[in-house]
Parts: C-alpha cells; sequence; structure tokens
C-alpha cells in the first residue's frame, strides 16, 4: 500500500507518519498493511494542492492507493481578512485531490473541523445535524468537504476539534509556556468543546484506511470541557503555579465569531470500526507526561 500525506509538516501529518513507523499508536497496534506501507508526506514546498494540474500531475506519478488530507488554512482570525486564501486552501486544494483520487480510483481522507456548526448548541453534534458555520474558516471547511463529497467516490471525512500533537503550535504548549512566564492568565468560559490527542485522531485514522466504511466522521476526545476547563487541567497536570481566571469571549475581543457550543458525537465511529479515543483528561495527562521525559 501507498499512502501520500498532504499537510506532512503539522502536528497531525507528523503523528500519522510516527505512528507508522512505529507500527503502533499509545491506543495499540495498526493494520498490518498501514504499518508495512510505503509513506510519502508532502506539504507546500512539494506541491501546492491549490493548483489542479500540479496535483494532477504529482499523483499520477506517484500513484497512491491513499491520500491522506491533513493541509489546511487554519489561522481562523486571518481566514476573516484573507478569504481567497483560505478557500483556495481550504476548498480548491480538497477538491483538487478529491477529481484526482476519483481518477486514480484512490481512498480519499479529508480532515474537516467543528467550525462547520454553528455553535448555537446545546447536545453533543452528530455528523447529520445540520452545518452552518460563521465564520470564513468553517465556511471554507464545509465547502471542502462538499467538494469531496461532489467529486469523489471512495471518501471519509473526518470532522475533529481543539487538537493538539507533540509537533507544532497548539492550546497546551501555549497554556504551558504562559503559565509559565505569568502569574495568572485570563481564559475564555462560554466556548464548550472536546480537546483532541493527534495521537488519538492518527490512530483512528489509520484504521479507517482499510475499510470501505466510506462518510462523514467526527473523531473528538471523550467527554467536553470548557477551554478554561481545558487550561485548569493543564495547569494542573504539568503542576505550572499559574492561576487560571474565566472570562467571557467578549471580553477577549477575537475578530472571528467562534462556536460557543461545538461538542461532537462520534456516532460514525461508534457504529463502523468502533470509537476508541480516550477521555480528554487521560490523553491530556499521557501527553504531558510523554513532553516532560
Amino acid at each position: 500500500m501507498k499512502i501520500l500525506i498532504t499537510g506532512a509538516r503539522g502536528q497531525l501529518g507528523t503523528q500519522i507518519i510516527n505512528i507508522i513507523k512505529q507500527k503502533r499508536s499509545e491506543l495499540g497496534d495498526i493494520p498490518n498493511s498501514v504499518a508495512n506501507s510505503e509513506v510519502i508526506g508532502i506539504d507546500i514546498q512539494e506541491l501546492d494542492i491549490t493548483n489542479l494540474s500540479d496535483t494532477r500531475s504529482y499523483l499520477n506519478d506517484i500513484k497512491p492507493d491513499v491520500v491522506i488530507n491533513c493541509a489546511a488554512y487554519t489561522n481562523v482570525d486571518a481566514c476573516e481578512s484573507n478569504e481567497d486564501i483560505a478557500f483556495r486552501v481550504n476548498a480548491i486544494g480538497p477538491r483538487n485531490l478529491a477529481v484526482v483520487c476519483e481518477e486514480l480510483g484512490a481512498k480519499l481522507i479529508h480532515v474537516s473541523t467543528d467550525y462547520v456548526f454553528s455553535g448555537f448548541g446545546t447536545k453533543a453534534l452528530k455528523e447529520y445535524d445540520l452545518t452552518g458555520p460563521v465564520s470564513v474558516y468553517g465556511k471554507t471547511k464545509l465547502a471542502g468537504e462538499e467538494f469531496v463529497k461532489q467529486f469523489s467516490s471512495k471518501y471519509f471525512i473526518v470532522r475533529t476539534a481543539w487538537l493538539y500533537g507533540y509537533n507544532g503550535k497548539n492550546f497546551v504548549y501555549t497554556m504551558m509556556k504562559l503559565g509559565k512566564d505569568k502569574e495568572y492568565i485570563n481564559v475564555v468560559n462560554d466556548q464548550r468543546g472536546n480537546p483532541t490527542n493527534a495521537e488519538d485522531l492518527a490512530h483512528h485514522l489509520l484504521n479507517l484506511i482499510e475499510t470501505e466504511e466510506y462518510g462523514t466522521y467526527h473523531c473528538t476526545g471523550a467527554g467536553e470541557c470548557s477551554w478554561y476547563d481545558f487550561a485548569k487541567k493543564i495547569m494542573e497536570l504539568s503542576e505550572i503555579d499559574c492561576e487560571v481566571r474565566p472570562c467571557t469571549s467578549e471580553e477577549f475581543a477575537s475578530p472571528t465569531k467562534r462556536p460557543e457550543f461545538s461538542s461532537l458525537d462520534n456516532m460514525m465511529l461508534r457504529l463502523t470500526i468502533g470509537d476508541h479515543m480516550r477521555n480528554w483528561e487521560d490523553a491530556l495527562q499521557i501527553f504531558i507526561q510523554n513532553i516532560e521525559k
């Protein structure tokens, strides 16, 4: 099996490659065909997926069996002022991959986000619930999902949220750095969701590869919390003496409207390959223990 990973230098792409090299994740073994596959990791330096001609040429040379698309324009605030760039990367890029994967008969795993929902509910969202993004980032990611559905017949769209991993920038590293530098920090307490360890997400993506359980999935850590709860738990587990104070989204003053409630229900996972995502607190504890080693 030949697996092509786009956005391979990001925290999720890096995690996927590391798990394949180790032939197992923190959650357990991965399928033998995946563990013994040929993996090609690329980023913008090797291929601009927003260019259809280049994408077709590159994939035709490699002829992958599976493409895992981790490439995205994820700077949520920057998306508001760079809508064309956001649409090119988050929508046209996945469209191009879907078109060429269909031509090659390859499977496509496309990583999406909780931002495709409005965030106005109070009950964990299932895959069939109505979307309604309120930000440019969410709207462009939803457009990418629609293109994948339109142009690919062998797709897995996997929505995740509040992702952190060993490589790159994320909320956990930011909180730990701020906690060491400051006596207290203010963190919003009116947005709720599911912290997700990239190790857990990568494990499930790799277990989907062998199957034909095509469709749209939610894949987030078990349990929900606010960003304030998340930050408090980070300080506690890393034993950093920094007070975390709750504040409102309005006080935080962001140019982007973020979902107030975007907790996801991993229903599709439960009913197909199984939902083995760890509780968010347990996964965070292991993560902090590992980085402190």
